[in-house]
């Protein structure tokens, strides 16, 4: 999974995209690269990042995702977003698509059941907070316990709602620290027999669990993220949203040879 940020705060500079055009040209690179899904959004989640009105969001969506969709019509796309109304715009825009919804719901007491009505594809991630008060929410009795409880509980409510088809996402730097992030990590595999078993998706490009644990920038976070991912794959993961997609491609092809 392929990032595409329509921001200009998100943490990695480079996954910034200002205008359409530059959209396209990144979703372009990741498809040559060798994504499968393009991951969109236009609201950064970044820890202390501004919060921006939905009018705003759907301001910066609505002409790259109609580039995308006529430029790569065969690509399949995820929008990340907390809004049911962006969701319903983005199905009448573009037809089927992934939601992507850092808060699986909690936001927008409309996000499910929109979701499931349309008959989508769903991520849910676990957070706690919002991006100016999740890191002071790192308070678990055990926080894959926790983590777990959470999910078990949320098949619950995609069933209420008629989502069949959704993905599990552990929020990777979402009100954990450094520590959490990596207990999450080495028992990744405990989440895969949840509702049955669902698809597990780990999203930890250049993220602070990596940088800040080496004193390095992001920008130098690439072949350290690469290790991750291999870990990642290792323990059960199944979809990695990432920044660089050649070399997560490389790290997925070397870990099928060594399976």
């Amino acid at each position: 999974m392929g990032i595409v940020n329509l921001t200009y705060d998100s943490y990695f500079a480079k996954s910034r995209c200002a205008t359409p055009d530059q959209a396209l040209a990144l979703a372009d690179r990741h498809i040559a690269e060798g994504a499968s899904i393009l991951d969109i959004g236009a609201v950064s989640t970044r820890p202390g990042a501004d919060p921006v009105s939905g009018e705003e969001e759907w301001r910066r969506l609505a002409p790259a995702l109609e580039f995308l969709r006529k430029e790569f019509p065969e690509t399949r796309i995820s929008v990340d977003t907390t809004r049911a109304s962006v969701v319903e715009k983005t199905y009448d825009l573009i037809g089927d698509f992934i939601v992507n919804d850092i808060s699986a719901g909690e936001d927008d007491r409309l996000m499910l059941q929109t979701a499931g009505r349309l008959g989508l594809t769903y991520i849910a991630m676990h957070k706690r907070g919002n991006p100016q008060t999740m890191q002071q929410l790192t308070d678990y009795g055990d926080v894959v316990s926790d983590v777990r409880l959470y999910f078990e509980q949320f098949a619950s409510k995609a069933a209420e709602n008629g989502i069949r088809d959704w993905i599990i996402d552990p929020g990777f730097g979402f009100a954990k620290t450094i520590e959490q992030n990596y207990a999450l990590l080495r028992s990744l595999s405990s989440f895969r027999d949840i509702d049955g078993g669902r698809r597990l998706l780990v999203g930890v490009s250049r993220k602070s669990m990596i940088y800040r644990a080496l004193g390095i920038s992001p920008e130098e976070a690439l072949p350290a993220t690469q290790a991750v991912h291999f870990k990642a794959l290792e323990n059960g993961a199944d979809i990695l949203r990432v920044h660089d997609v050649a070399e997560a491609v490389r790290t997925l092809s070397l870990y099928r040879l060594m399976a």
